[in-house]
């Protein structure tokens, strides 16, 4: 506020676990194509804080982002290419003085602020040709089995996975599948979380337009005892 006081912020979350770099990637990922073009991501998960990890800068076309170089940006960048990336060197661009353990505060929003402000991010610092990306799961599909894993728990407990809606549906053809994630059965595909009786466990096409595994008004992360990494099984039934 204090480079740019014109500029409208947007919390989009502070509710990533702590040191959850993925979680972290796929919140972003969600939500910034809902921005307008001109948009401003300054995102910060951050457990390697001062050490010799990077701080980067990117441009994507519409958007640009500021973020520590641990792969937050990794999910971002699947569906947005980056166009160009620089880090962070250029001091005046940051707080006289940068702490070792809060370089969010430091280095990282005033950074965001002054593309705010209107700089170009090649002032920022010195071009990059690579950052560094997370080894994000990618679902397999053969003629009899789709198979995925879930990604994320969000705050409602439910299991987010890795299976988009448009593989799903190339995969099912409209004919009745059967589910099965960490070796419990699935009732099927429904609609919406009402579509189920309370306590029931389902699966459904969030937000994201990823399959999901829920529980009505319970937690399908503790119902089932399942988080990250469990693996989901679609075969015809």
């Amino acid at each position: 506020m204090g480079i740019c006081p014109e500029v409208s912020l947007v919390d989009i979350t502070h509710e990533v676990a702590p040191h959850d770099v993925l979680g972290g990637s796929l919140q972003l990922a969600a939500a910034c194509r809902y921005f307008p073009p001109g948009t401003i991501f300054l995102a910060v998960v951050d457990p390697g804080v001062g050490s010799a990890r990077r701080g980067i800068a990117a441009a994507t076309g519409d958007y640009r982002f500021v973020a520590p170089d641990n792969g937050l940006l990794t999910a971002v960048f699947r569906e947005l290419p980056p166009k160009k990336i620089v880090e962070l060197t250029e001091r005046r661009y940051a707080r006289p003085t940068v702490s070792r353990t809060f370089e969010g505060r430091d280095r990282f929003a005033p950074a965001a602020a002054w593309l705010a402000k209107g700089i170009q991010l090649t002032a920022l610092g010195r071009a990059i040709a690579s950052c560094h990306l997370l080894d994000i799961p990618e679902p397999s599909v053969s003629t009899t089995l789709l198979r995925g894993a879930v990604l994320l728990v969000d705050r409602f407990g439910n299991l987010v996975t890795n299976i988009p809606r448009a593989l799903f549906e190339t995969f099912a053809r409209d004919r009745p599948v059967r589910l099965s994630v960490g070796g419990h059965s699935v009732a099927g595909v429904v609609p919406t979380y009402a579509d189920i009786r309370p306590g029931e466990v389902c699966a459904l096409f969030g937000s994201t337009d990823h399959l999901e595994l829920a529980v009505n008004g319970d937690s399908a992360g503790t119902t089932l005892a399942l988080g990250r990494g469990a693996i989901v099984e679609i075969t015809h039934s």
